[in-house]
């Protein structure tokens, strides 16, 4: 069995503002056989894709100009075929609703990993037997799980953690020393 070339493997955009976050997401899809390009804004997302249409793209929703709303418009005027996942840490109905009219095929909330990206390009239709919460989540739960995928992201490192949280490293370590929050 000869290895996959570069023209083989699939083509992937990743379109976020966070260069860590792009960094870890590039590694595991080109783990993943992907071959991914990675932009910071929509212009040069846009730059990217005009030059070469991708199979597959990641596009965060909130960036410095333009939103991600703009460039999955324009990626699917480029190539209708292209599949699309809207990311965003900013997640609300409507923005969702309009990522899907504008041809993604499906909106995660952030924080998603490479295995809930992979798995939503693969998603053609909704699925009605998903069970409903009794209850949402309480804003602490929400934040304690938040947290934990982030330092596991970050192998541990606290000081990494924080900073991808935009929070002090002290109050990030008072937050994991306390018991997490119940549902």
């Amino acid at each position: 069995m000869s290895a996959q070339t570069p023209e083989d493997r699939p083509s992937l955009l990743l379109v976020d503002d966070d260069p860590t976050f792009c960094r870890v997401l590039a590694e595991a899809f080109e783990a993943r056989g992907y071959a991914v390009r990675v932009a910071h804004n929509v212009a040069d997302g846009l730059k990217a894709a005009e030059k070469d249409p991708p199979e597959f793209a990641v596009v965060d929703l909130k960036m410095p100009g333009p939103s991600g709303l703009e460039l999955v418009r324009r990626l699917k005027e480029l190539d209708e075929n292209t599949r699309v996942v809207m990311l965003t840490g900013y997640a609300s109905v409507a923005t969702a609703v309009e990522a899907i009219k504008l041809g993604a095929v499906h909106y995660l909330a952030k924080p998603a990993d490479a295995d809930d990206i992979l798995a939503a390009f693969q998603r053609d239709a909704g699925d009605a037997s998903v069970p409903l919460a009794q209850k949402p989540l309480s804003v602490n739960r929400l934040e304690w799980e938040h947290i934990q995928k982030v330092l596991t992201e970050c192998q541990g490192n606290i000081s990494e953690t924080a900073r991808r949280l935009g929070m002090h490293r002290r109050t990030l370590q008072r937050k994991l020393a306390k018991r997490p929050a119940r549902g």
